[in-house]
């Protein structure tokens, strides 16, 4: 025989695929692209020739086999190819028969030469000596191969059970475009039945999967349910036992790498590959033509969002340069992926109207052959856009694994162009050198619940929280939503449910906008993690428990948010579930008091007849008739009734955190830099959360949509961004003692929930260094002479024109930045206090108190008060006679 002999059992898919041999196809002698390939012809018996197999267990094999010249048969029938000697013959083990002679030679001559030119009687001897010579040179040959043979066939299993786990880490581009399961591989699988045509799935503010439930498949014997049982019987082995141990080795932790145990099933659902969370680079996405580079490949992403005035660097799309079938584009997913879906948008633009309405999929493997996804005969063509914004979802029907993935659009808005952004669904391949799993996942420790809550789902765990440090937390809720869904909160302290004198109140808050799901779970994984870590004796969460009151709300809108997780994450899209249900902003329905309080300040109303803090609020405001949401209502009188002194509003779609005031002071300025008088105070806040969060000053992170606030060390004034009226944190400062944050903590505003392990490792050491910083500045009591505590008297620092007051017991915290402050108490019916005090930088506010006394004349009215007495005021005519007469001698 002149091959060697391979069962096809011992062959991996991967063995198959380097050689250009298809498993399925091969037996009808046909490679990866439909066409006849004589090399990969089986045998009989289920063997297949040498020619497929690799030339080294240790170099890259070539992606397509040698091409023969020509081929004879052997003794037994199976056919023996022949190859020049430019070609490669490492692919092919030359034999020789049991008589010494080769079948066939390396260059495809004859092994003898023809006998219609015979030589002379003598140079017929000198020719036969020649050929004794050559006979045993031959025999040598035979005997030195029949030694090689076996080593040959070592090597071969050698390389081939190398070659099944070693070669995916090291050169991707050697894959086939599809994966060819083994028989275990295939009855671990759910193949879900192949539909006829591609249903999209569509965010009509609803989400529903369109593949129909797959037929289970047994994992042992590879046996379907249901009505297509029939179709997926298995042949059943003769030996038991030998196919339990199959079983054993599949089940067995130890019988797979690290990289394996990832892979579950070919039909699992897999999250988006990172094209809106940026984990998916520049670098990684390609298209055939773009109409410029504000439009080009890298603005591709879903949801990304475009400039006001769509400048050549920041637009909302990517835009091909020519409108053809012939466009496309490109996703590198540098690595072995399996890909599950497609998810399409069109061009975010408030002027131009751009989708595609129907696009095909392509993958491969090198970027050079392409391998479109195909239903039965025809390409698939699958059904994209019919407007601009709301996703659109296609689960491909059965995945796909390759390294590259093209979006091929076929057809476009008649009015419009070829625009579109893309995300892309799929899982890595196992990676047995676990290469990409060590350098590039971030990996958490805390053991929490890392998924979407559903609001019974939320209110559960914080009972859960609740149950478990019962002595630290409280819940309550501070009203309702429209749709009547309570407001829940949660309070961690060492006292819960009592203000205690000298301890400020800290808040976080999240989900006024309900489609920004990333802050609601945050603060879910906040309150698990901070009472798992007290009860393992954390110290520095204990010390921040005994000296804060932290209140914890998770969800401002709840109604929005169970909008957007039915819709789930990809399907969400950038404004569905964003406003409550009466449809009104909750972040910007609160009343605009820096108008009234810059009305004030250029009439010189200040401090006669209004303060620079406490602006009260509006009577039109109050009134019933007003568009002012519930939720916003129930969220003043919370802050009315505690006296926070720092607080974070959580939000997503940026990664910036910002501070007062969000509305620009010149009217009809659409930006513009408008500080407070503690703006040196408020970037400093905003800067312990930003440097302290692992992307938002990373200098060299991507831009989330149009701004790079790393440029601003990921902080900015909120006017100086985009004005907006009536904001939570100008409401906050200015009514209130508060000072409050906006924390855009992430680019995608509803994470899939694989990603919310790396976003808790993003902003946990933030969330707990901005609750420390309450701790900052001065704090102190505020007492008459008989050391009682005097309530709102105002405390004034020199030099910064915004006060604060004291609450119920006196107490006041005011933060400040390091330095030496003159300060100054006064309340009404007492006398002035000031004193000089000193802010460190270490960790910690500075005590300063005062004691004030009375003046005379609040405690001669006090005193009349007392006794319900009155001046006596007489007549200007009688008193004047009285006293002529008292000046009298002798009266």
């Amino acid at each position: 025989m002149c091959h060697l002999r391979f069962s096809e059992r011992l062959l991996s898919p991967v063995s198959l695929i380097k050689c250009g041999c298809d498993a399925s196809a091969a037996r009808n002698g046909l490679n990866l692209s439909g066409r006849r390939n004589e090399t990969c012809q089986h045998l009989s018996n289920g063997e297949i020739c040498a020619a497929c197999l690799p030339a080294s267990p240790f170099s890259p094999p070539s992606l397509l086999p040698p091409t023969p010249r020509r081929g004879v048969h052997g003794p037994s029938g199976s056919a023996v190819f022949f190859f020049s000697g430019s070609e490669r013959s490492e692919n092919f083990v030359n034999c020789v028969g049991r008589s010494g002679k080769a079948e066939g030679a390396v260059d495809g001559t004859q092994s003898r030469p023809s006998r219609s030119s015979r030589p002379s009687r003598s140079s017929r001897s000198r020719s036969r000596s020649k050929r004794l010579l050559r006979g045993r040179r031959w025999v040598m040959t035979g005997q030195r191969l029949s030694l090689l043979t076996p080593l040959a066939v070592l090597g071969l299993l050698v390389g081939l059970a190398d070659l099944s786990h070693g070669f995916a880490g090291e050169d991707e581009d050697y894959y086939m475009q599809q994966l060819l399961l083994t028989r275990e591989q295939f009855n671990r699988a759910r193949a879900p039945e192949k539909p006829a045509a591609s249903a999209p799935d569509m965010d009509e503010r609803r989400s529903h999967d369109p593949t129909k439930k797959a037929p289970k498949v047994d994992a042992g014997s590879g046996r379907r349910t249901g009505k297509n049982a029939a179709d997926g019987k298995s042949v059943k082995t003769a030996n038991k036992k030998s196919e339990k141990s199959k079983k054993s080795a599949v089940k067995s932790p130890t019988s797979i790498s690290e990289g394996d145990r990832q892979y579950n099933s070919m039909n699992e659902e897999c999250p988006p590959m990172g094209l809106e969370t940026l984990k998916i680079d520049d670098f990684q996405l390609h298209a055939s033509t773009t109409k410029r580079y504000g439009l080009g490949a890298h603005r591709g992403r879903l949801n990304i969002q475009a400039g006001i005035y769509e400048d050549d660097l920041y637009d909302g799309a990517w835009c091909a340069g020519i409108d053809d079938p012939l466009q496309w584009f490109e996703v590198d997913a540098r690595r072995l992926t399996k890909f599950t879906g497609v998810v399409t948008q069109g061009r975010s633009s408030l002027w131009s109207s751009d989708w595609v309405t129907s696009y095909k999929v392509m993958v491969s493997n090198d970027s050079h052959t392409w391998v479109t996804l195909r239903n039965g005969s025809k390409d698939l063509i699958f059904v994209g856009n019919r407007e601009k914004e709301i996703p659109v979802r296609n689960i491909l029907p059965e995945p796909v694994v390759g390294r590259y993935i093209r979006v091929n659009p076929r057809s476009w808005f008649h009015s419009g162009s070829i625009c579109m952004r893309v995300e892309i669904l799929g899982c890595p391949m196992p990676d047995p050198n676990n290469y990409y799993h060590r350098r590039n996942e971030i990996i958490t420790t805390d053991n929490l619940d890392f998924r979407h809550h559903s609001y019974k789902e939320m209110r559960q765990l914080m009972k859960v929280v609740n149950e478990m440090c019962p002595n630290i937390t409280r819940i309550y809720n501070i009203g309702k939503s429209h749709s009547g869904l309570k407001l829940y909160a949660i309070e961690i302290s060492d006292n819960p449910g009592e203000h205690e004198v000298g301890e400020p109140e800290f808040r976080y808050t999240a989900g006024s906008h309900g489609n920004e799901v990333l802050g609601r779970e945050l603060l879910l994984l906040l309150m698990q993690f901070m009472c798992l870590e007290y009860r393992s004796g954390n110290q520095r969460i204990r010390h921040l428990v005994a000296e804060t009151r932290i209140h914890l709300l998770p969800s401002l809108n709840p109604d929005g948010y169970e909008k957007a997780f039915e819709a789930g994450s990809e399907l969400s899209g950038w404004s569905l579930g964003r406003w409550s249900n009466a449809g009104i902003d909750i972040h910007h329905n609160f009343p605009d008091l820096n108008s009234i309080l810059w009305e004030g300040e250029a009439k010189k109303w200040i401090p006669r007849k209004m303060f620079n803090h406490h602006v009260p609020i509006p009577e039109w405001y109050l009134s019933k008739n007003a568009s002012v949401a519930v939720e916003t209502r129930a969220l003043i009188a919370w802050m009315e009734k505690i006296p926070f002194v720092l607080g974070g509003n959580i939000q997503g779609g940026e990664l910036v955190v910002t501070f007062p005031y969000d509305k620009t002071r010149s009217p009809g300025v659409a930006r513009e830099q408008t500080p407070t008088p503690d703006d040196h105070v408020f970037r400093w806040l905003a800067f312990s959360y930003a440097s302290t969060h692992r992307l938002m000053t990373a200098a060299n992170r991507r831009v989330c949509h149009t701004e790079d606030f790393a440029k601003e060390d990921g902080t900015i004034n909120g006017a100086s961004w985009h004005t907006a009226a009536g904001s939570m944190n100008d409401f906050s400062y200015l009514h209130t003692n508060c000072f409050e944050f906006s924390m855009y903590v992430g680019c995608d505003k509803f994470p899939h929930e694989s990603e919310l392990p790396e976003e808790w490792e993003n902003n946990r050491e933030s969330l707990l260094v901005f609750m420390e910083q309450v701790h900052r500045g001065i704090k102190g009591v505020v007492r008459d002479l008989q050391g009682r505590g005097i309530a709102n008297a105002i405390v004034s620092v020199q030099g910064i024109g915004h006060d604060i007051r004291t609450a119920s017991d006196g107490d006041y915290w005011r933060l400040l930045n390091p330095g030496e402050y003159r300060v100054t108490a006064k309340a009404e019916g007492y006398s002035i206090a000031s004193k000089k005090c000193e802010v460190g930088y270490e960790m910690g506010a500075t005590s300063c108190s005062f004691v004030i006394g009375r003046t005379n004349l609040s405690r001669i009215k006090e005193i009349m008060e007392k006794f319900n007495k009155r001046p006596i005021k007489l007549p200007v005519r009688q008193l004047q006679v009285r006293r002529t007469r008292e000046m009298q001698p002798g009266t």
